[in-house]
């Protein structure tokens, strides 16, 4: 379905994922419930591998040549945080399976009735049936039963991928499994402080070099963004949630993979408009903040796999390439 030359890669730089606001679907043919906060069976059977963060200070930001200045990733300032843990990989397929089987949950793309998925993924016989491509982004197909369950669509399923995180969850979702787990997203700051693994000032959450001795260090998009993925790095697709090397905190995955989201509101005037200390953007801009890029993210196009990069989607928004991480408080909020 994807056609190369029309409106897309040459003419703007958006981020790999889509919105569902990039859909041509009339709003009057979809009815979306609320998604469901109902208090369920404890969550006793979901093993979590926690990271302590320790609190502290740290450069957040920047305003390297290789940035989007519309994104706001910068000014660079330094901020302090409390002490906090988070969860060394993205929620999986299994995780969010066992939420889902004891909860009954429904997420929003099950709701609406599709999701994005990525031209590349998608079989033969679901392909022909796709009626639509959204011009801003054609690579992202409109995929009738595409959810976390199908992840590309009603002939796919997460059998043998249950390791891999989860996808095609929106801000809401991540929320709800949060609600039930006892957790919340963490926050931009939080993310970001929790990505450079205790190392200032650098790109990766490994160093400055994308591949040091030659080595993949995260799983992102090699070859030509959106026609040919050559795979070098093992993956096409997701890979599983702990891959790769993890960083100086223990963490996998904190660059390529699934975009993770975050507690704030995205807004590029974060850096100026958040407090120094524990900020979070909490004024209703439309879009929710992710951070961390994704497997199709390339150094021609969306090159967001950076520790402070970052980009926003709205929050009933879900593609093939989002999915979320946990965090928790270590000392309870005084409210």
């Amino acid at each position: 379905m994807y056609v190369e030359g029309g409106e897309g890669v040459e003419q703007m730089k958006s981020c790999c994922a889509a919105s569902r606001l990039h859909a041509n679907i009339e709003p009057s043919v979809i009815a979306v419930p609320a998604p469901s906060q109902t208090a369920v069976p404890e969550p006793d059977h979901i093993d979590l591998d926690w990271a302590i963060i320790p609190g502290g200070s740290f450069e957040m930001g920047t305003i390297t040549s290789e940035g989007f200045p519309s994104d706001g990733e910068g000014p660079v300032r330094r901020v302090e945080l409390e002490a906090f843990k988070i969860s060394a990989c993205a929620v999986t397929n299994a995780q969010f399976r066992a939420f889902v089987d004891a909860t009954g949950y429904r997420t929003e793309a099950e709701s609406y009735g599709w999701s994005y998925v990525f031209h590349l993924l998608v079989s033969d016989e679901t392909n022909i049936r796709v009626k639509n491509v959204p011009r801003q982004v054609p690579w992202w197909l409109v995929v009738d039963g595409a959810n976390w369950n199908n992840p590309e669509g009603p002939d796919s399923s997460i059998e043998g991928r249950m390791d891999h995180p989860v996808v095609h969850v929106s801000w809401n979702d991540a929320v709800a499994f949060c609600s039930w787990f006892g957790t919340r997203l963490p926050t931009e700051a939080e993310w970001e402080y929790a990505a450079r693994g205790g190392l200032q000032g650098r790109t990766y959450p490994w160093g400055d070099l994308l591949k040091p001795d030659g080595r993949h260090m995260c799983n992102i998009w090699q070859g030509k963004f959106p026609i040919k993925n050559n795979a070098s790095d093992g993956y096409i697709g997701t890979a599983p949630a702990q891959s790769f090397d993890p960083n100086g905190y223990g963490l996998y995955n904190m660059a390529g993979n699934v975009w993770e989201w975050c507690a704030d509101w995205f807004s590029p005037a974060y850096h100026r408009q958040t407090s120094s200390v524990n900020p979070r953007y909490t004024h209703d801009t439309g879009k929710r903040s992710m951070r961390g890029g994704s497997y199709l993210c390339h150094r021609s196009y969306c090159n967001r796999y950076r520790v402070a990069a970052r980009s926003g989607n709205t929050q009933d928004s879900s593609t093939g390439n989002i999915g979320f991480r946990v965090a928790a408080d270590l000392v309870p909020k005084v409210t």
